[in-house]
Protein backbone atom coordinates (compact mmCIF):
# COMPACT_ATOMS: atom_id res chain seq x y z
CA UNK A 1 0.00 0.00 0.00
CA UNK A 2 1.35 3.07 -0.91
CA UNK A 3 1.43 6.64 0.84
CA UNK A 4 -1.36 7.95 -0.97
CA UNK A 5 -3.89 4.68 -0.61
CA UNK A 6 -2.89 4.83 3.33
CA UNK A 7 -3.80 8.43 3.32
CA UNK A 8 -7.18 8.01 1.31
CA UNK A 9 -8.03 5.09 3.94
CA UNK A 10 -7.06 6.76 6.96
CA UNK A 11 -9.30 9.95 5.66
CA UNK A 12 -12.15 7.63 5.70
CA UNK A 13 -11.12 6.38 9.15
CA UNK A 14 -11.57 10.33 10.40
CA UNK A 15 -14.90 10.63 8.48
CA UNK A 16 -16.13 7.50 10.05
CA UNK A 17 -15.10 8.69 13.81
CA UNK A 18 -15.46 12.46 13.74
CA UNK A 19 -19.23 12.02 12.03
CA UNK A 20 -17.58 14.78 9.37
CA UNK A 21 -17.75 13.23 5.40
CA UNK A 22 -16.74 17.21 4.84
CA UNK A 23 -13.20 16.49 6.64
CA UNK A 24 -9.83 16.02 4.32
CA UNK A 25 -7.18 14.93 6.19
CA UNK A 26 -3.69 16.94 5.52
CA UNK A 27 -0.32 16.01 6.96
CA UNK A 28 -0.10 19.33 9.04
CA UNK A 29 -3.52 19.20 10.71
CA UNK A 30 -3.51 18.65 14.36
CA UNK A 31 -6.66 17.84 17.13
CA UNK A 32 -7.50 21.76 16.65
CA UNK A 33 -8.56 21.65 13.69
CA UNK A 34 -11.53 19.37 14.09
CA UNK A 35 -13.55 20.27 16.24
CA UNK A 36 -14.78 16.86 17.55
CA UNK A 37 -10.97 15.98 18.44
CA UNK A 38 -11.06 14.86 22.21
CA UNK A 39 -9.48 12.31 24.60
CA UNK A 40 -11.38 10.21 23.94
CA UNK A 41 -12.14 10.39 20.03
CA UNK A 42 -8.41 10.36 20.06
CA UNK A 43 -8.28 7.13 21.63
CA UNK A 44 -11.05 6.16 19.16
CA UNK A 45 -8.84 6.90 16.20
CA UNK A 46 -6.16 5.49 17.34
CA UNK A 47 -7.72 2.01 17.83
CA UNK A 48 -9.78 2.00 14.32
CA UNK A 49 -6.48 2.83 12.83
CA UNK A 50 -4.93 0.11 14.18
CA UNK A 51 -7.99 -2.39 13.54
CA UNK A 52 -8.31 -1.15 9.82
CA UNK A 53 -4.52 -1.20 8.96
CA UNK A 54 -3.70 -4.53 11.36
CA UNK A 55 -1.25 -2.70 13.05
CA UNK A 56 -0.42 -1.87 16.64
CA UNK A 57 1.14 1.43 18.12
CA UNK A 58 3.44 1.48 20.53
CA UNK A 59 3.53 4.13 23.70
CA UNK A 60 6.36 5.77 22.30
CA UNK A 61 5.32 6.03 19.19
CA UNK A 62 1.57 7.82 19.96
CA UNK A 63 3.67 10.40 22.17
CA UNK A 64 6.26 11.68 19.43
CA UNK A 65 3.01 11.88 16.85
CA UNK A 66 2.46 15.44 16.60
CA UNK A 67 0.15 15.95 13.65
CA UNK A 68 -1.24 13.73 10.33
CA UNK A 69 1.57 13.38 8.53
CA UNK A 70 3.28 11.68 11.49
CA UNK A 71 0.92 9.66 12.22
CA UNK A 72 1.07 8.68 7.77
CA UNK A 73 4.54 8.06 8.33
CA UNK A 74 3.77 5.56 11.61
CA UNK A 75 1.31 3.59 9.74
CA UNK A 76 3.51 3.49 6.33
CA UNK A 77 6.73 1.80 8.22
CA UNK A 78 4.77 -0.39 10.34
CA UNK A 79 2.99 -1.71 6.58
CA UNK A 80 6.02 -1.99 5.20
CA UNK A 81 7.44 -3.64 8.05
CA UNK A 82 4.54 -6.74 7.98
Amino acid sequence: MNKSEIKEKLNIIFRKVFKDEKINIFEEMTANDVERWDSLSHLILISTTEEEFGIKFKLKELIAMKNVGDFLINIEGKLASK
